[in-house]
């Protein structure tokens, strides 16, 4: 009964404008406070690049704000030391902390975003991650719950494969636990409704709504870090791919059921509306939309539900980011440099309407909460990039206007001697002009801790 209240009260409060359970990008956590309107900057995380500028990965600060003087800059660069392989980003619930990993140095860096969000600045870094979480190796995935920050791997340090598991912090970068990726030589209690369980991980998202997080999986280390031509020509590499999601119980953050999603599924992204409890990933070697969804019965299940493109071109779809509204997918191939956008009116029969080549590679999308604006990175693993001239690296800012996507500017990032970019998050300043933006905002998220 309880339980059944606090969803209740959960689902209202998901809907009210202006609440702190809305985030401003579509793909980021539920718990996270918003951007309302004009975000100001766009922070990428980049991989360095032996041969160019400084070679080291970076955090480098665009403004997007067209009112600005800066416009359309990069205002900002910040190396970390070295190349670690930097991937994926999320920002701390609060929104003051990014943090941003490196797939090959297990290293995390925590970027404080908020004293001057025009200049992060580096806060901490988290060394020991491997050592802590018990041979957890690759952070990918830095998403928010209330007060935590979950960390998904890729690997593990005991045969660099796939087999996996979850890391919970504090925001302050607190060690908590690990989550291991059910197998089948251990389930942990989990329901293995198909073929696999093979304790591959990669990215998750949380429907607080439901109690609910659903991980998905991709690759170890092993191939991660491999050449892309040279991985494709070995048979043996090309089975060490996940096949399989994982639905959580969220308060407790046990495994509840492993679904199968052959061909790797990756990012993973959740309706928002409170009618709508299922959530969407792509596989990158079927080129498939996957539904992760709660039937009638509670019982969650996977179907695949489109294809994205002609899938025998193996197109490797890799980034997504759904609608706020529910209304719509965006979908990135990497091999093509496309995006594609999807109708979601059923959202069991997705419709692609809509195509743009964005470069001769594209990996990842962010789009602000209206779906007004678009970005584009270039860059998808140091050693998967194309080659020669085939290996443009850039940032893209969009206008949607609702029938085409509209370029306002391109940074070259090979130009200027930047790197690789790779993931996205937003900044504004009127995110920090007070700590929370009025008490509701504060009973809101006490509400949100409460299923923890």
């Amino acid at each position: 009964m309880k339980t059944h209240f606090i969803r209740s009260i959960l689902a209202i409060f998901l809907v009210l404008p202006g609440m702190s359970l809305i985030a401003d990008e579509t793909c980021q956590s539920p718990y996270m406070t918003p951007i309302e309107g004009q975000e100001d900057f766009v922070y990428v995380w980049t991989l360095g690049q032996e041969g160019l500028g400084d070679e080291q990965d970076k955090l480098v600060t665009i403004d997007v704000n067209p009112d600005s003087d800066n416009y359309g800059k990069v205002i900002e660069i910040l190396s970390v030391g070295g190349r670690n392989e930097a991937h994926h980003s999320g920002l701390s619930d609060d929104r003051k902390y990014l943090w941003a990993g490196g797939l090959d140095t297990n290293r995390i860096f925590i970027f404080d975003v908020h004293t001057d969000p025009g200049k992060p600045r580096l806060h901490k870094t988290i060394d020991d991650f491997v050592a802590r979480s018990g041979g957890v190796v690759g952070p990918h995935t830095t998403y928010a719950l209330a007060g935590r920050m979950i960390v998904t791997g890729l690997s593990n340090n005991t045969d660099n494969g796939g087999r996996t598991g979850m890391v919970e912090y504090t925001n302050d970068g607190e060690y908590i636990a690990t989550y291991w990726m059910p197998t089948d030589g251990n389930l942990q209690g989990a329901i293995k409704s198909g073929q696999f369980a093979d304790g591959y991980g990669y990215d998750v998202r949380a429907l607080p709504r439901l109690n609910t997080m659903v991980s998905s999986s991709f690759t170890g280390w092993t191939n991660y870090m491999m050449d892309f031509g040279k991985m494709l020509s070995d048979p043996e590499a090309m089975k060490r791919f996940g096949n399989t999601a994982v639905v959580w119980d969220l308060h407790t953050r046990k495994a509840k059921r492993v679904l199968d999603v052959p061909g790797a599924p990756l990012e993973v992204r959740c309706a928002w509306k409170t009618e709508h409890n299922w959530c969407l990933t792509t596989t990158a070697l079927t080129s498939k939309i996957w539904m992760i969804f709660e039937d009638d019965s509670g019982i969650w299940d996977a179907k695949p539900i489109a294809d994205i493109g002609n899938p025998s071109d193996i197109p490797l779809p890799v980034d997504i980011s759904i609608m706020s509204d529910d209304s719509a997918l965006w979908v990135n191939t990497f091999m093509d440099g496309k995006t594609r956008l999807f109708d979601l009116s059923d959202p069991n029969k997705p419709v692609q309407i809509y195509e743009k080549k964005i470069g001769s590679q594209v990996n990842m999308v962010s789009q602000s909460w209206d779906g007004k604006r678009a970005y584009y990175t270039s860059s998808l693993l140091a050693n998967w990039d194309k080659k020669g001239d085939q290996n443009e690296q850039f940032f893209k800012a969009y206008q949607w206007n609702g029938k085409e996507l509209v370029e306002q500017f391109v940074i070259d990032f090979t130009e200027m001697k930047l790197g690789r970019p790779h993931q996205m998050r937003f900044g504004a300043y009127s995110l920090y002009q007070s700590a929370y933006k009025d008490i509701s905002k504060e009973s809101d998220r006490s509400l949100v801790a409460a299923t923890e």
